[in-house]
């Protein structure tokens, strides 16, 4: 199969035919349609988040199963379906607990060593050399998982779309609803509308908010954003936010700001518009070692909550995304602006790091 391979840092993906992997006991083997294209790969490209390489990246897919392991039950070959990046083990502490967007098993295995979770890779040259595993190594023709990270698809939802469900719709799901906890009548501000950044306005306007701001510096996506249910947009290039967004509250703040960038300018901008009481959801990856530099008095004298997000619960949020986008409450399609193939994967992220690319790119990577 031709995949896509991250060989060493700041240098462009390359690609190689690679033998197709083969699921073991508990693991699925993808047929992939479609890989989003997320910024988070672009950490790993550029020697900002640590990850053992050579590698395959990419951890948004969709696509038809063409292989089980023994003891999977819930698809079977034929099924049409997506994954979720974080893959949970389902017996660690924290997936016993319900934090699976937490699972220990993961962060250990794969985050870190670019392994499935017997501490082996699925993914080889010809020559056997082991290519590690970014989730599930989504930049490639086919993919291995774990079952508890794949999810069936109805016929109604387009499985070329359906590929950032899994991370970048997934992400902005457990920011919304599980660490914003956004309600009915509140106010929220996303503050960097990228991919997303842009799923997250339309999570909030479906949740109910009355007012929600998108903050950014770019024209394109502050459009974009107006039509996935923003109700009001700044262009914090052009004015002062916080005094703008001051003006759209009538001086309170927000009661929901999420930071969807990953940067600490960004974090200090939502943690000066929230209101009192309010929550700062800080939703984007930065590189490591970034550190924020805030307003403690005001934190604490204004009871101001800073959270971080992670991803969602694969198995009870998975399964409720799916429910609402066959439902029609949702949009996939309008998030993304651009489709390409796998050759035109190593370009596709230089455009990523340059900013060119409004929403998100998806690699169509199979049939």
């Amino acid at each position: 199969m031709k995949a896509a391979v991250c060989v060493d840092t700041e240098s462009p993906l390359v690609i190689e035919d690679i033998p197709i992997p083969e699921p073991r006991e508990g693991e699925v083997l993808i047929h992939n349609t479609a890989c989003g294209v997320c910024h988070t790969d672009l950490h790993v490209m550029k020697g900002e988040v640590r990850f053992p390489l050579p590698g395959v990246l990419g951890h948004e897919v969709s696509g038809v199963v063409a292989e089980v392991g023994r003891g999977v039950t819930n698809v079977r070959s034929g099924d049409r379906v997506v994954g979720s990046f974080i893959m949970p083990c389902g017996w660690c502490e924290n997936c016993a607990r319900g934090m699976e967007d937490l699972c220990s098993t993961f962060f250990e295995y794969n985050r870190l060593g670019g392994t499935l979770y017997d501490g082996e890779t699925r993914l080889h040259r010809a020559n056997g050399e082991p290519l590690s595993m970014y989730s599930m190594g989504g930049l490639a023709e086919y993919s291995v998982t774990p079952a508890t990270a794949v999810f069936g698809l109805p016929e109604e939802i387009d499985l070329k779309d359906s590929a950032i469900l899994g991370c970048s719709l997934f992400t902005a799901y457990g920011a919304v609803r599980n660490v914003g906890d956004v309600r009915t009548g509140e106010s929220v501000a996303v503050v960097a509308v990228g991919g997303v950044g842009q799923n997250i306005v339309q999570l909030a306007a479906v949740s109910g908010a009355e007012s929600v701001i998108a903050i950014d510096v770019d024209e394109e996506k502050l459009a974009l954003a107006r039509r996935m249910g923003a109700t009001h947009t700044i262009n914090a290039a052009q004015v002062d936010a916080t005094e703008a967004v001051m003006g759209i509250t009538g001086g309170r703040g927000v009661d929901a700001a999420f930071e969807a960038l990953g940067s600490a300018a960004t974090t200090r901008q939502a943690t000066d518009i929230a209101r009192e009481g309010g929550r700062v959801v800080v939703v984007g990856i930065p590189p490591a070692g970034t550190v924020l530099d805030v307003d403690l008095a005001r934190v604490v004298r204004r009871k101001i909550q800073i959270k971080g997000s992670y991803g969602a619960r694969a198995r009870q949020d998975v399964p409720a995304l799916i429910r609402l986008l066959a439902a029609g409450k949702l949009d996939l399609s309008s998030v993304i602006s651009r489709y390409v193939g796998l050759d035109d994967a190593p370009e596709t992220y230089q455009a990523l790091d340059r900013g060119e690319v409004l929403g998100r790119a998806v690699v169509l990577t199979g049939p």
